[in-house]
């Protein structure tokens, strides 16, 4: 299955110092060995490089580009996107993460 067929999971990271950050990347890659063939993972690491960008970009997707430099409204850390959405502020429970997984792969037809 290609890459555009699979659900797209991103984690916004701050670093490994940052225990909330830590455990939301360690619940979802608990979880990815059940999905490898349907889901794509991203640690989105907005301290450096291209991560800065992307954080960027999901935060004015949520909160528009005016209220990000503004007001300083930005995706909260850590928190999970699938494909370019929020789904959790928080660390999931494993089962909820499941859920969402499952929902979105229905929504787009694919079997697991």
């Amino acid at each position: 299955m290609g890459t555009k067929n699979k659900i797209l999971l991103e984690v916004m990271y701050k670093a490994s110092y940052c225990l909330p950050c830590f455990y939301m990347d360690e619940t979802v890659q608990e979880i990815l060995p059940k999905y490898e063939d349907q889901v794509e993972y991203r640690r989105v690491e907005f301290m450096k490089g291209s991560g800065r960008e992307r954080f960027f970009e999901l935060s004015y997707k949520l909160f528009g580009k005016e209220n990000v430099h503004k007001y300083a409204r930005v995706a909260p850390v850590p928190s999970l996107f699938m494909d370019g959405e929020l789904v959790f502020d928080a660390i999931p429970p494993m089962f909820e993460l499941e859920e969402a997984i499952l929902e979105a792969l229905e929504k787009r037809g694919i079997d697991i």
